[in-house]
């Protein structure tokens, strides 16, 4: 019982994580009709450049904040300088240029930093508090529930209740006629995939430092596994990518606990091909989607 506790507690903590970068994913298929595959390694971009302020200035807050605009900005200039310029009449075409920035990313890292792992900071402790006998989250964990808690909430305030979400909404989903009415609709995508890659690069900075470390391709399986709860949830909904994370999260841990850490790529790949076969919109698709 102490072990499945210990493990529900592990895979909550890693189901937040997984939650806040599919919800990176679902803003980016939201705001251009992309699944954007280079977003780990845009989000490990932004970890090294929280690396090099750490390094330099001894502090991880000030890491942190670099992260985050390192993701926002990086988020605005790979749409403005990349996306904007492709032709979007094959669904093929950003998802080729997409892989292709992956590559670019990874090896200019690659030579500025060396492929070797260097070790992420954590700014509380990650030994299991104990509470009436049972071992259960760190007081790190709870730094990620919360981080994670507060960025969902502050995203669904903005889509929901301010006009610049209301913008970014229609232009979104109506963007000819977001155009009549006056709204400046490529700003509101830059303004998508900035907050986007803003999100990768908080996910990263909360799941590299419970990884290896940082490397080039330290967010390549935690893509993956976001990417499934995307899916799991459906590209369209953002409550389903926090869902979709949840429940990603603790099969990783009941698999990993109980099966062997080797069984959980598999695990992701089974999880995948049941939502596809049975729900191929995601459990939390309209209707309307799900009859394509």
């Amino acid at each position: 019982m102490e072990r499945f506790v210990f493990l529900t507690f592990d895979g909550f903590s890693r189901g937040a994580v997984y939650a806040a970068f599919a919800l990176a994913l679902v803003l980016i298929w939201r705001a251009a009709r992309i699944v954007n595959f280079a977003q780990g390694a845009m989000a490990v971009a932004a970890a090294y450049v929280a690396y090099s302020v750490s390094v330099s200035t001894g502090s991880y807050w000030l890491g942190f904040l670099a992260a985050l605009a390192a993701g926002l900005l990086l988020g605005a200039v790979v749409d403005r300088a990349v996306m904007r310029f492709v032709d979007h009449a094959s669904p093929l075409n950003p998802v080729i240029v997409a892989l292709g920035l992956v590559l670019v990313i990874q090896a200019v890292l690659g030579m500025l930093y060396g492929n070797e792992f260097h070790p992420a900071g954590t700014p509380f402790s990650r030994a299991a508090l104990t509470v009436g006998g049972f071992a259960v989250g760190s007081p790190y964990d709870l730094f990620v529930f919360a981080t994670v808690g507060v960025t969902m909430v502050a995203l669904a305030w903005i889509f929901a209740r301010t006009p610049v979400g209301l913008r970014m909404r229609a232009a979104a989903f109506a963007p000819e006629v977001s155009r009549l009415l006056g709204v400046n609709v490529g700003g509101m995508l830059a303004l998508g995939w900035a907050l986007a890659s803003g999100v990768g690069a908080l996910a990263a900075m909360l799941v590299i430092p419970t990884e290896l470390g940082l490397h080039p391709n330290a967010m390549d399986l935690v893509f993956v596994s976001a990417f499934t709860a995307a899916v799991v949830g459906g590209l369209d909904s953002p409550p389903g990518a926090v869902v979709g994370g949840l429940v990603v999260g603790l099969l990783l841990s009941y698999v990993s606990g109980y099966a062997g850490s080797d069984l959980t790529p598999l695990a992701v790949l089974v999880l995948l091909l049941a939502v596809l076969l049975v729900r191929p919109g995601g459990l939390f698709a309209p209707v309307a989607a799900r009859r394509v």
